[in-house]
């Protein structure tokens, strides 16, 4: 210990002085950065990527390849699909580039990128999808939390090292074909799947790395918009996500999917569609955990995301195994049915934890739901089935124009525990709110009208 007043001689003291005044200045901005420093649920720190919002500039991904120099015609009624995945594969042999969709309305297919290349849909840009099935080779590849032949996307990457799709342009999935045929068969079949209905998805990437998606606009998709399997450190920003949800709605338009992924950012995004908005999935079935294609989601921030109409601004399930260290914050609902869910599936070993939802306002019909899942529900015999969990979850500063604030129901299929209340501002017509259904409720500065 330093005894400033002693009778040390005066370069002692002010040595130690010294000493003292830089170790504290060090402490002080050691706790400054500390406390600026952003953690997950679980205590553990966020990586200063999540705070890089940084668009990425086309002129540094490489040679332009604008598809209309290399025989693609501005003709909206003309299929290109073999003349524009020539481009793809042109640009991937000559080590890379942009491949350029300029103004104009293109109608293609199945597209596959390849390492080095990448997408930018120009301003008045348009990538419109065929509105036949046919137009989507059938092949290996990740639906409904299962591992499975399906139809590709419109726009697939496969094993991708820095993936980028930009512009602000749009990829139309032109799905009224499809939306119109889907609820015909619904009106045969109540139980028809979306399989069933064979509708290709917009966006499909998987096993890829260093991915960004920025300023386009992902509309009209026939099935789910963006979906992403075993992929890491992907952006989403500053999109603009749409699919209709009155007139012929778009049945499973879900925005963004997000299957068996780590390391997801979604900034600044707008998300209407008729369905869910941010889902995370990763496997179905009684055994769906010993399944080495599924697997966890973690470490998923979505930030000032404004939703307009969507099913769930955030659904965990309807195919989810583990998720952990998910966030949600500064996000404004217009019309959300629900905002945070929890789908809790019977005929799946299902574990939920340390979730954060955050400064979030707006409009909602249920803001927190935990229900049981049984859509296309099927249990096997299994002995030591394991008892579902979800738990550690923080709402916090919450401002909300609710019918049903907490929509939550018990089950003995799965278990609930340690959930945060805290600055909770909202009306609620249901009044159902109980600190006594969830084990170990927390409840601050909760008031509901």
């Amino acid at each position: 210990m330093i005894k400033i007043n002693n009778i040390y001689n005066v370069r002692v003291r002010k040595t130690a002085c010294a000493c003292l005044s830089a170790v504290m200045c060090l402490f002080a901005l050691s706790t400054t950065a500390q406390a600026k420093k952003d953690l997950w649920p679980d205590g553990t720190p966020m990586a200063d990527w999540f705070k890089n919002t940084k668009k990425v500039d086309v002129n540094t991904l490489g040679k332009q390849y604008v598809i209309t120099d290399y025989g693609v015609v501005n003709d909206s009624t003309l299929m290109q699909t073999v003349a524009i995945q020539a481009v793809i594969d042109r640009a991937a042999k000559d080590g890379g580039g942009v491949i350029v969709v300029p103004q104009g309305t293109f109608l293609t297919g199945a597209l596959f990128f390849k390492q080095g290349t990448h997408l930018c849909v120009a301003e008045g840009g348009t990538l419109k999808g065929s509105e036949r099935i046919a137009d989507f080779p059938i092949l290996m590849t990740r639906i409904e939390g299962q591992t499975c032949k399906y139809f590709s996307a419109l726009v697939n990457a496969d094993g991708i090292d820095g993936f980028t799709i930009c512009g602000k342009g749009t990829i139309n999935g032109n799905g009224h074909h499809y939306w119109d045929e889907f609820w015909i068969r619904r009106q045969w079949n109540r139980d028809c799947t979306n399989k069933d209905a064979q509708r290709p998805r917009l966006t499909y990437l998987s096993n890829c790395k260093n991915v960004t998606v920025q300023d386009v606009h992902l509309i009209n998709s026939p099935f789910w918009t963006n979906h992403i399997y075993r992929c890491d450190h992907v952006r989403y920003l500053d999109c603009y996500i749409y699919a209709p949800t009155s007139g012929l709605k778009a049945p499973s338009s879900d925005a963004i999917d997000i299957d068996v992924c780590s390391d997801v950012l979604i900034n600044g995004c707008y998300m209407n569609v008729n369905d869910d908005a941010v889902v995370l999935k990763g496997g179905k079935g009684t055994y769906a955990d010993k399944d080495s294609t599924n697997g966890p989601c973690e470490r998923i921030l979505i930030d000032n995301c404004h939703y307009g109409t969507v099913h769930g601004c955030l659904t965990l399930g309807s195919e989810s195994v583990h998720d952990r260290n998910v966030i949600m914050r500064n996000c404004v609902a217009d019309n959300a049915n629900r905002v945070i869910w929890f789908k809790m599936r019977p005929d799946t070993p299902q574990h939920y934890e340390y979730v954060n939802v955050e400064n979030f306002t707006g409009k909602t019909g249920s803001f927190l739901v935990i229900r049981p899942w049984t859509q296309f529900f099927k249990l096997d015999d299994r002995p030591d089935m394991p008892l579902s969990r979800c738990h550690n979850v923080v709402l916090k500063n919450i401002k909300m124009d609710c019918r049903n604030f907490f929509d939550v129901g018990a089950s003995e299929k799965y278990d609930f525990y340690d959930f945060t209340f805290e600055n909770i501002d909202v009306t609620d017509q249901k009044k159902a709110f109980s600190d006594k259904v969830i084990k170990n409720t927390v409840v601050k500065n909760v008031t509901i009208k």
